[in-house]
């Protein structure tokens, strides 16, 4: 999948195609479904399959204020549309000159000028234009005038209602990562790239991995059963305590992953980490040897669950 970004205008190969447009954050069930129905025009057509989506996301412009609230990183979000079959992916760089455009000025300059695209897949929450002026009607009213089709895909739906963004982030602040993940249809998964810690796992002889949360939501604090893929793409069982380490000083927020049955150096390596069950809340032992001891008990939890 090719990636374009910075404003870039598609590559000729790429014009003419079906473009799914949204945020796309989590890549859940409910944008498979988006991203799935312009697949499917795009080869129907025998057209490119495109995603076009805004990066940074409009309410970091907006709502600068905002805690993390990340389901998936850029790369990861870039890893899951390859899979799925899309041919490129268009990153609109999101700023307060895109945010001012009219709905039609956005239409003529990006999918008309830029993008050159033959239909348009959206949600029907889809908003776009200064002040959210632009819904899916007025995107079909300009779609049947500048030549491009224009469809929107219905909410999908489970027994809690519709599955959205704010849902999985809800069920993950809840300690609920298996409900997360049926939303996903994947465990919720934090990328990032091991740092040096206080080694106390290490002295302890549960050596750990840790690595900073960055502009992911933030799950409950607490002690996780996980999967984590190692480079290379093996997939190692563990437990992590993702939170601010109560025992020790100065408090400082991390995900320590102590990978089950496994050695080797990953300082300055990437890892995958999939919060597979919520196993307890974080807590202050009372000293070293009952740190010890529990995390022996969490790791046999983690070992039963997975």
């Amino acid at each position: 999948m090719e990636r374009i970004t910075g404003g870039a205008i598609l590559p000729e190969r790429f014009r003419g195609g079906i473009v799914a447009l949204g945020n796309f954050d989590g890549f859940h069930a409910g944008h498979q479904a988006v991203v799935g129905r312009a697949l499917q025009i795009a080869r129907e057509r025998e057209a490119p399959a495109l995603v076009a989506s805004f990066d940074p996301h409009p309410a970091r412009l907006f709502k600068p204020d905002l805690p993390p609230f990340a389901l998936t990183s850029m790369g990861q979000r870039f890893d899951l549309l390859t899979k799925f079959g899309i041919d490129a992916a268009v990153m609109i760089p999101f700023g307060r000159e895109l945010a001012a455009l009219s709905a039609e000025d956005f239409v003529t300059q990006w999918l008309v000028r830029r993008m050159g695209v033959a239909g348009v897949v959206t949600g029907g929450d889809f908003t776009f234009g200064s002040n959210r002026s632009g819904d899916t009607a007025q995107l079909a009213a300009l779609g049947a005038q500048h030549g491009f089709t224009a469809e929107v895909v219905a909410p999908v739906a489970d027994g809690g209602g519709t599955i959205s963004s704010s849902r999985v982030r809800s069920l993950l602040r809840a300690a609920d990562p298996a409900g997360a993940a049926q939303l996903l249809t994947r465990p919720f998964t934090i990328r990032g790239a091991v740092e040096h810690g206080a080694k106390l796992g290490r002295t302890l002889g549960f050596p750990t991995a840790n690595m900073r949360l960055n502009d992911y939501v933030r799950p409950a604090y607490g002690v996780y059963a996980v999967i984590v893929r190692v480079p290379g793409g093996k997939r190692i069982k563990g437990v992590a305590n993702l939170g601010i380490r109560p025992m020790i000083e100065p408090p400082v927020e991390l995900l320590e992953t102590w990978l089950l049955d496994w050695e080797g150096d990953l300082y300055g390596k990437t890892l995958e980490v999939e919060l597979i069950a919520y196993l307890r809340p974080e807590m202050k032992l009372p000293g070293l040897e009952a740190l010890k001891a529990q995390i022996a008990a969490d790791a046999e939890a983690a070992r039963a669950v997975l």
